[in-house]
């Protein structure tokens, strides 16, 4: 049953996908209000562990704003605050984070060149620019990595890693599987220095 509601969002988001909706920033502005407060004004998240949205691929947030309004992903204060609203709200405040210009947090801790290189090549073996593209910048379902919180790519990664967060497929899930803290930690310190 729950791959079932998973392949219908995917279905969904791929659908709201278009140059329909992509116009509705004022919209998606005026919905973003209640999502500033801690994911940035601008998109860039400024509060540990809750990620930047701004420049995320539309229909990556489409999919996710769907998984948590269907109850189908939960994280707190998500499941809630998704609950009720319209498909044409999340395309619309979907539309507004991806206008959005990327860039890092204020506190982005300092680029460790050792660690930098470490992530580099951890991310050439896992061949995450394949899915997430060469620049990191994400593409359809699949997020922006780059110039992301680092806190909260340890987060995701290691949900990943230990099953305890899957997307419409479980691709991440075997990517991540056996992967220790410390490459983890690495590979995120990568990310998160992207431009």
């Amino acid at each position: 049953m729950r791959a079932r509601f998973l392949l219908a969002a995917a279905f969904a988001a791929a659908a709201f996908a278009s140059p329909a909706w992509a116009g509705d920033l004022r919209r998606g502005e005026a919905a973003a209000e209640a999502c500033a407060a801690c994911h940035g004004q601008d998109g860039r998240s400024q509060m540990p562990g809750v990620p930047s949205l701004a420049g995320m691929p539309a229909e990556f947030t489409v999919l996710q704003m769907i998984l948590f309004r269907e109850g189908l992903r939960n994280a707190a204060p998500m499941t809630e605050l998704a609950r009720g609203l319209s498909d044409a709200e999340i395309e619309a405040l979907a539309a507004w984070y991806a206008a959005l210009p990327p860039g890092p947090p204020d506190d982005l801790p300092p680029r460790d060149p050792a660690l930098a290189e470490r992530g580099r090549a951890l991310s050439a073996r896992h061949n995450c620019g394949v899915c997430h593209l060469p620049d990191y910048r994400g593409r359809a379902q699949m997020p922006r990595l780059a110039a992301q919180r680092e806190d909260y790519l340890i987060h995701a990664l290691t949900e990943y890693r230990d099953n305890r967060r899957v997307g419409t497929d479980t691709q991440m899930n075997g990517i991540m599987y056996g992967m220790p803290d410390e490459d983890i930690a690495a590979l995120a310190h990568y990310l998160a220095h992207a431009p």
